[in-house]
């Protein structure tokens, strides 16, 4: 058997080797403090939201890096098992405007007498001048151009004069520059006939432009310093679709009643991250997207929201709601209504006039305490309820609470003050995560009529073995994943379904491990029984001999004097860091000729 040092080029220290003998070669690595960095690809500072059949998809044409995530503490061996916090569905759509319309390849510059110095024309129709360092508006641009990228650069103001002769243009992307206001003529864009896209975002901005054309469908003003909006600035815009104010400091005083009178067209508003403290009335009735997160919004005007049945997509989170500062009427009218978003505000009560066809509803972080028996029950196509990190008690559950959401699979109850399974859950949810909370028992009948149930997640509560029944998951013929981490349990339950895939029991008190215990679970994949207080003294013959199809046995942060013998055949992967192993045996892995890799230390 051959030692082959993998060096300090690869964990820092020569901390990996490879045995390579008769068999595949098998990759032993120790775990250590590392941090693993993903660098995120190039792409504009606002993600990218495709518009459906507004315009082509083009090349990275706002070309700005987005951050890196960090994941500290992670060994790369450790990366792709690393769980998941429970998290909300993603979002229909983001915060984000959709890129410019222009597929430009990377093309020589044409020798042609429109195209500035140091640009790229791909045609006389276009011209490129992103990230050149400019400070001037170029010369020399052909008066035939439709579509004019300058962004990433360091202009500071428009040439009138200059601007107005390019009276083709129908693309223009000043995106990432430091334009300012007076920089910017009242009439800069107004002999622009055939401008369709104006692109504006992350300059220093303090009031939109005064005059747009009307021709206009996409203005992105985004991450500037605005604070006032004129009324033709997106007024009377017949051909408007969308329109991104986000991240300015915007009021409710900088924005006129009017400011979209006559642009009825609109179905895309965004204005999230502003100083908003009511929200804004007479918008486009044909809004499809409304973003207002991230503001001061307090109050919903009576009527604010009456004729947006278009609506699908409202975005309110962050705010300041209370129930007080809402009525009825509010999301009654608003029929097409399929994802609300409420969360991080001031709810203490479910809000009344929920529309039918909601099928996401975020109420997260509010101080919501008690679901009444018809507080959830006009939502009937309920698919997803979010009430994750409110002061819900099982007792201010209703038992028939969920009992109209026939269509709900996804049920977030994380972080309440539950103290024991709520009554009544919703028999087809699929997917319940009520971890972090003070459940101390689980009984006979708490999961008896969901059926469908494939991911269950109760970690961190108070539960104790004895106070599990030992037929408490028997009906939970479809579960998947079951997550008990976090708990006081010294046993492995009983009565768990062959179902299961994933088993979590780590951060619990156990201390043995019996073959009748697994002998059911012919399906699982993953077992994890980190930090508990296993020994090998304690893992009795044969424990292992069912689990025919296990990939993954972490084991990790135990009592083990050495490695446990008669392991799966199957297993891929297996953790056995922080135990108490000193010498490791010749035939200590010959029962498992798939693994990959194997962590000690």
């Amino acid at each position: 058997m051959v030692r082959e040092s993998f060096g300090s080029d690869v964990f820092g220290d020569p901390a990996e080797f490879r045995l390579v003998g008769d068999k595949a070669p098998l990759t032993l690595a120790w775990a250590g403090e590392r941090g693993v960095t993903q660098e995120g690809s190039c792409g504009p500072s606002h993600s990218e939201l495709e518009e459906g059949g507004e315009h082509p998809n083009p090349r990275s044409w706002i070309g700005t890096g987005q951050k890196g995530e960090i994941l500290g503490g992670i060994h790369p061996i450790l990366w792709g098992t690393v769980s998941h916090w429970p998290g909300p569905p993603p979002a229909l759509s983001r915060d984000a405007p959709p890129s410019p319309p222009l597929d430009v390849g990377p093309l020589p510059p044409k020798n042609n007498p429109g195209c500035p110095a140091n640009c790229t024309c791909p045609s006389e129709e276009t011209v490129e001048c992103g990230g050149l360092d400019l400070h001037v508006f170029p010369s020399n641009i052909s008066r035939a151009v439709q579509h004019l990228s300058l962004q990433n650069n360091q202009l500071r103001e428009l040439p009138y004069d200059e601007l107005a002769q390019l009276t083709s243009l129908k693309t223009l992307n000043l995106h990432n520059n430091h334009i300012i206001s007076a920089g910017l003529p009242d009439e800069a864009f107004e002999s622009l006939d055939s401008l369709q896209y104006i692109y504006l975002a992350n300059n220093k901005l303090t009031v939109a432009p005064q005059i747009l054309p009307s021709t206009v469908r996409i203005v992105d003003l985004a991450a500037n310093l605005l604070t006032e909006v004129y009324p033709l600035t997106f007024g009377q815009k017949a051909n408007l679709r969308s329109v991104y104010l986000h991240n300015n400091q915007l009021t409710n005083t900088g924005l006129p009643y009017d400011a979209f009178s006559g642009s009825n067209a609109v179905s895309t508003m965004i204005l999230s991250s502003n100083q908003l403290s009511y929200l804004p009335q007479n918008l486009p009735p044909a809004l499809v997207r409304l973003h207002l997160q991230n503001n001061r919004i307090a109050r919903i005007p009576r009527g604010a929201l009456s004729s947006h049945w278009k609506l699908r997509e409202l975005y309110l989170q962050n705010n300041n709601l209370s129930n007080q500062g809402m009525d009825p009427s509010t999301f009654s009218k608003l029929k097409s209504l399929e994802y609300l978003d409420l969360s991080n505000n001031n709810l203490t009560k479910i809000p009344a006039g929920f529309p039918p066809n909601i099928m996401i509803l975020h109420l997260g972080k509010n101080r919501i305490d008690s679901l009444p028996r018809d507080s959830l029950s006009r939502v009937r196509g309920l698919q997803y309820l979010l009430l994750q990190n409110n002061r819900l008690t099982a007792a201010g559950v209703h038992p028939d609470a969920f009992l109209k959401l026939r269509n709900l699979h996804t049920l977030h109850l994380y972080n309440n003050r539950l103290e024991r399974v709520p009554p009544g859950l919703p028999r087809r949810v699929r997917s319940l995560m009520i971890l972090h909370n003070q459940i101390t028992h689980i009984g006979l009948q708490d999961f008896a009529n969901t059926y469908l149930l494939a991911e269950l997640n109760l970690s961190y509560n108070r539960l104790y073995s004895a106070k599990i029944h030992r037929l408490a998951f028997r009906k939970l013929r479809r579960l998947e994943t079951l997550d008990l981490s976090g708990n006081q349990l010294t046993l492995l339950p009983t009565g768990l379904p062959p179902s299961l895939q994933v088993l979590k029991l780590h951060k619990n008190q156990i201390n043995s491990l019996s073959p009748e215990l697994l002998a059911n679970l012919t399906g699982l994949k993953e077992l994890h029984l980190a930090h508990n207080r296993l020994r090998i003294g304690s893992i009795t013959p044969g424990t292992w001999q069912e689990l025919q199809g296990l990939k993954l046995l972490d084991l990790s942060n135990n009592e083990l004097s050495y490695i446990p013998p008669d392991l799966p055949e199957s297993l891929e992967y297996l953790y056995l860091q922080h135990n108490r192993i000193a010498v490791i045996g010749a035939e200590a892995f010959h029962t498992i000729p798939d693994i990959r890799a194997i962590v000690l230390r």
